[in-house]
């Protein structure tokens, strides 16, 4: 109970304070990022993996993302009851927040946990938090999740070590952005609106 109190706090705490802030626990989940926010950048080479999304498709991990559009990604086990329900509310804040532009940015979320995750389990999770259409939730072997979470630099060896971490770039062959703790819905949306401010031109054309 202390733990879905808190948890819950932590949700409340981040969609209405203009910078995250978080309720005192004594769960390693949620103290790991009480330490605030920490941003750094570099580019970053995808696994050469394939992934299946929630609907049961197969598809290339690296094709699936380099659609031109701006992408946020995540990491999620479905039975996790600390730091994957915030940040997967923090998505779907931050996807209501950006209003008609929702589409124009590919939300991934990435199981680290595919051997109780299956498709059906994360299409499950996707509905839960209002998943679907431009955000998409992968799951796949054990060994290409592992692959893909060392190409972010995010594997922790188990999934009781995972630490909340969130991935922004802006287009196909940019560098990543890497914000450390709980992102807040306001810090994503605030580095998401200059990047679809210059790939506006790039959709117009595409229309035409």
């Amino acid at each position: 109970m202390k733990l879905f109190l808190t948890t819950c706090l932590t949700v409340g705490a981040l969609l209405t304070a203009e910078a995250p802030a978080f309720a005192e626990d004594h769960s390693a989940h949620i103290a790991s990022a009480a330490g605030g926010l920490k941003r750094s950048e570099k580019p970053l080479r995808l696994a050469a993996v394939s992934v299946l999304r929630q609907d049961g498709r197969r598809l290339g991990f690296e094709q699936a993302l380099d659609d031109g559009r701006p992408v946020m990604l995540n990491f999620v086990y479905t039975s996790c009851t600390a730091i994957c329900p915030v940040t997967a509310q923090v998505f779907a804040e931050v996807r209501e927040r950006l209003g008609k532009d929702r589409d124009a940015v590919h939300a991934v979320t990435v199981s680290i946990d595919p051997e109780y995750d299956t498709p059906q389990r994360m299409a499950e999770y996707a509905r839960r938090f209002g998943g679907g259409g431009s955000w998409s939730f992968f799951t796949g072997t054990l060994a290409d999740s592992v692959a893909i979470q060392r190409s972010f630099g995010a594997y922790q060896g188990d999934k009781m070590n995972h630490v909340p971490v969130t991935f922004v770039r802006a287009a196909p062959g940019q560098p990543w952005i890497r914000l450390d703790g709980f992102a807040s819905p306001k810090v994503l949306v605030d580095t998401l609106r200059p990047m679809l401010v210059a790939a506006a031109p790039a959709r117009k054309s595409s229309i035409r």
